[in-house]
């Protein structure tokens, strides 16, 4: 018999009295039973729970021990694109000159204090979110030299900076000083991601250096593996395991303190892979997607090297972020509609296109609080930043 909460109908006082014989009880026994049940029975057509309207559902992911006492049924999932409503125009547009239409450099990174720092050409400048505020932080001197990436350290204001030179600078924002310049590539560093102390650098030569920024001696690994650009880094949360992709169509893992060659090798992707991210709520789960040949969003178990995902986006992917909140997935794109799309995970059912951008996207990056994220396109010449949730 199925029936609903809210209408579960009470037993009558006869079903509560147990048959009992009312002749034989005391005037005083009859008025305090009239009393118990006036008010747990205060009408033999009111219910004890009742709900006016259906029950409220409980939000996506809570996990009711007792559920199997309340539920007559299983609920059926909603559609990805009615769960929510995701704004499709963006919060602000920022004019972005000069940036480097460079499907591999990372020329953009949000910091833990709400500073966006950008790469135009050969200088970086710093965006405050809070107040708009910009301002030039370094230009490169060299005429043929420019900026290939920035990432700023996970809390504090030290913004790493790599060159085309194959140098890496720390940079103290707070005061606008080079704190110190680190050498040991032999060609442009692409992309950098911190890990605490440790900072990784990948360059164009195929190797990804590690710097103990703390010490003079600062290289304390070369991890060799990739034949070709490392376009993609990022460290998973254990601080253990690294994370690369290359312009090989290649995806590294590594553990820094174990040696110098890779735990495993993901070879699935036909083009270059700079979309590489850990999903911050499932410790092992990455995400990784391939260029204009490949276009296809691979998310794998990393303790069993198992496929979880895989999906044929249509376009090619620069960028994978993910978002807590919603337990989704945003990814941005080039050639045809230089989109952002949000995918649930996952179920990685499409929630929304967000379009906007006239030529391809570069690169993601997600304020600290998780709730905004901002692209980057060349050509257009604009940062566009627009809320997820």
């Amino acid at each position: 018999d199925h029936r609903d909460l809210h209408s579960f109908p009470t037993r009558r006082s006869s079903d509560l009295s147990g048959g009992e014989d009312t002749d034989s009880l005391t005037a005083g026994e009859l008025e305090r039973k009239k009393l118990m049940e006036e008010n747990l029975l205060p009408g033999q057509t009111d219910r004890i729970l009742s709900f006016k309207a259906k029950a409220p559902a409980a939000r996506e992911g809570h996990l009711n021990n007792q559920k199997v006492l309340y539920s007559s049924g299983k609920p059926a999932a909603p559609k990805a694109a009615n769960t929510r409503t995701v704004p499709t125009a963006p919060e602000k547009i920022l004019d972005a000159p000069d940036m480097l239409n460079d499907f591999y450099l990372h020329l953009m990174d949000w910091s833990s204090l709400n500073h966006m720092a950008v790469a135009l050409s050969a200088g970086v400048y710093i965006w405050n979110a809070a107040d708009g505020s910009i301002v030039q932080l370094c230009q490169k001197e060299a005429e043929d030299e420019y900026i290939t990436s920035v990432a700023w350290i996970a809390q504090g204001n030290v913004l790493g900076v790599g060159d085309s030179a194959g140098k890496v600078q720390l940079w103290d924002v707070a005061t606008s000083k080079l704190i110190r310049s680190m050498g040991g590539h032999s060609d442009r560093v692409g992309c950098l991601d911190w890990n605490q102390h440790i900072l990784a650098s990948g360059g164009r030569e195929g190797d990804i250096l590690l710097h103990d920024v703390r010490v003079a001696e600062h290289q304390v690994g070369r991890m060799v593996g990739h034949t070709q650009e490392v376009c993609g880094l990022t460290w998973a949360k254990d601080g253990r395991t690294l994370a690369s992709g290359g312009n090989d169509n290649c995806v590294q893992l590594w553990d820094w303190q174990g040696g110098d060659s890779p735990l495993h090798t993901i070879t699935a992707h036909q083009s270059a892979v700079k979309a590489v991210s850990w999903c911050p709520w499932q410790a092992g789960v990455l995400a990784t997607a391939g260029g204009t040949v490949d276009r296809t969003i691979r998310v794998w178990n990393t303790a069993s090297m198992t496929q979880l995902q895989s999906l044929d986006t249509g376009s090619q992917v620069s960028s994978i972020a993910w978002n807590s909140e919603y337990k989704e997935l945003v990814t941005g794109h080039g050639f045809s509609h230089n989109q952002l799309t949000v995918w649930r995970y996952p179920s990685m059912a499409k929630v929304a296109d967000l379009t906007g951008h006239t030529s391809r996207v570069l690169l993601l990056a997600t304020s600290p609080d998780g709730s905004t994220v901002a692209s980057v396109a060349a050509r257009s010449e604009e940062r566009r930043v627009g809320k997820e949730c």
